[in-house]
């Protein structure tokens, strides 16, 4: 296909999932290292709450809750 057609369906919204080769795909900066955190009880308790309010786990709240804060940081020219 050409990059032409593909930007026409990109635009038009269709789905370009059948057009890509996604054997070999990779999430950029998605390597993982495990860390060790003392956190009060009272954090863990809210972050628990909060996982289980998402349906997700705590894990994933935390995570997300980083990511956003160093979002919210990031320097803004």
């Amino acid at each position: 296909m050409k990059a032409k057609d593909f930007d026409q369906k990109f635009e038009a919204g269709e789905d370009l999932t059948p057009y890509l080769d996604l054997s070999q795909a990779k999430r950029l900066r998605s390597e993982s290292q495990s860390i060790s955190i003392d956190l009060p009880i009272w954090i863990l308790e809210r972050i628990n709450q909060e996982a289980d309010r998402l349906g997700t786990t705590p894990q994933d709240v935390i995570q997300i809750s980083l990511a956003e804060h160093l979002a919210a940081c990031e320097f803004q020219p």
